[in-house]
């Protein structure tokens, strides 16, 4: 049967009986109908039913950084392709020279740029790198990857097997051995406040290390601020002490910018904001702001010399990303990038950061169920508890129940949900950097209603 397009019950039939989504239960599409987007343009989307909706995470995942109905990416793509759309990533394309020089230039301390199609697979680059090099260099002991509980980076066996979210990881093992998890900085924070909790924060990283044996850690990998896990800014003095526990044991610092890169923060790349420097980047979402699949992992040269040994027939990176060939991704990433520069949305990601930060901070004296509010640029959270003085999370129900609401609003929120037990209590905001004072106060204006009538 063929889809009559300008039919919306076609269309949602077709929808219900074939596609199979992302992070849903489908039960319920047995008696209500699934939402379909149609048509998005710069903060705004709208449904097969001509609802609008004020996006306030970005597509959903915290992707489309500089809006909907870019017609200069659209329009730049086009051209690509019809040039040319594809070819092997072992040849070159005059879009993937000319991104990588641009992306290299906003990353100093950074040379090698390899591109792949989502931040999974750009991590997966990355464990193989560590993997390859411990073997080359290190007789195969200095293996292992740590990664932080709480911190998330991606959906393969791999990468699950470095994600500290353990509803996300049920019921998908047994995991990839060599990936040890470290505590996440949080979990210092009431017993160790004040000065010096940051470097004590760090302290258990080295205690980890000092415990698995320094000489078979090969990397770690940390998010710059916990994305999903509740968006949670380290507290001073705590990335300049793991920077000097990873040069101190000579353990690869790979930061995953897969949420927290191309402005999202302010900066370029959330690790800017620390004033480190590390050894690998992964990033994919804003790259090319969802116009087109691309993600990149971008390393030292000294990591790529690593690589470099014609004496030894397997002693390159033998890895391939089928469409890390496409142009459309470095052409719509060119674009991307040029719309954050002349329209300055680092800095606007700054200053419209700040105002939401103040808004939810003002809905605390409102709201008593708003534990914290926290987070950097336009990325911004809001934990909601069950009682401030005891820090008792809110039921991940109740807290769903108010994105639920915003959503009946025409707002669309999001929530860290089903992935940390107990502790899926905290509202997500990550509008598009394109964001302006009046979009920011709708936002929060949708909040406050809906935890009026939730919390009620």
């Amino acid at each position: 049967m063929s889809l009559a397009m300008n039919d919306p019950a076609t269309i949602i039939e077709a929808d219900r009986a074939h596609v199979w989504h992302h992070l849903v239960q489908h039960k319920p599409f047995e008696t209500i109908d699934p939402q379909i987007i149609v048509e998005g343009k710069g903060m705004r989307v709208w449904d097969i039913t001509g609802k609008e909706h004020l996006d306030a995470v970005s597509g959903g995942v915290w992707t489309v950084n500089v809006g909907y109905g870019r017609t200069e990416i659209a329009d730049a793509v086009r051209d690509q392709l019809v040039k040319m759309c594809y070819f092997a990533g072992a040849k070159g394309t005059i879009p993937g020279a000319q991104f990588a020089e641009r992306l290299i230039g906003k990353m100093p301390g950074l040379s090698r740029v390899y591109y792949a199609n989502s931040g999974s697979e750009a991590n997966e680059k990355a464990f193989k790198m560590v993997r390859q090099i411990s073997h080359k260099h290190y007789g195969g002991k200095k293996h292992k990857i740590l990664y932080r509980d709480r911190d998330y980076h991606g959906t393969t066996i791999a990468c699950l097997s470095a994600g500290g979210q353990q509803e996300r990881n049920a019921q998908y093992g047994p995991f990839a051995p060599g990936f040890v998890e470290v505590p996440h900085c949080l979990e210092y924070q009431a017993d160790n406040p004040g000065e010096g909790y940051g470097e004590r924060a760090a302290q258990a990283i080295e205690d980890v290390i000092l415990h698995e044996g320094p000489d078979t850690i090969g990397a770690l990998c940390l998010e710059p601020i916990t994305a999903g896990g509740g968006i949670i800014v380290p507290p001073k003095g705590y990335w300049e002490r793991v920077q000097e526990i990873c040069r101190k044991y000579d353990i690869l610092l790979h930061i995953d910018e897969v949420v927290c890169g191309l402005g999202r923060t302010g900066t370029w790349f959330g690790y800017q904001q620390f004033g480190i420097q590390p050894d690998i980047v992964t990033m994919a979402k804003g790259v090319a702001s969802g116009y087109a699949a691309i993600s990149c992992c971008v390393t030292t040269e000294r990591v790529f010399d690593m690589f470099k040994d014609d004496t030894d027939k397997m002693g390159y990176f033998r890895d391939i990303s089928t469409f890390g060939g496409c142009t459309s991704g470095p052409v719509a990433a060119l674009e991307n990038m040029k719309i954050i520069e002349d329209e300055n949305l680092c800095d606007n990601s700054t200053a419209m950061g700040q105002r939401m930060n103040d808004n939810l901070k003002a809905l605390m004296d409102k709201h008593a169920c708003i534990g914290e509010v926290r987070g950097m640029g336009l990325f911004q959270g809001a934990e909601l508890v069950q009682s401030r003085e005891t820090r008792e999370p809110m039921d991940e129900k109740r807290v769903m129940a108010v994105v639920a609401d915003c959503l009946k609003q025409g707002v669309i929120i999001g929530a860290s949900n089903r992935s940390m037990p107990g502790f899926n209590n905290t509202l997500l905001f990550a509008p598009a950097l394109i964001a302006g004072a009046d979009d920011i106060d709708a936002i929060t204006d949708a909040v406050d209603q809906a935890l009026t009538r939730v919390m009620a």
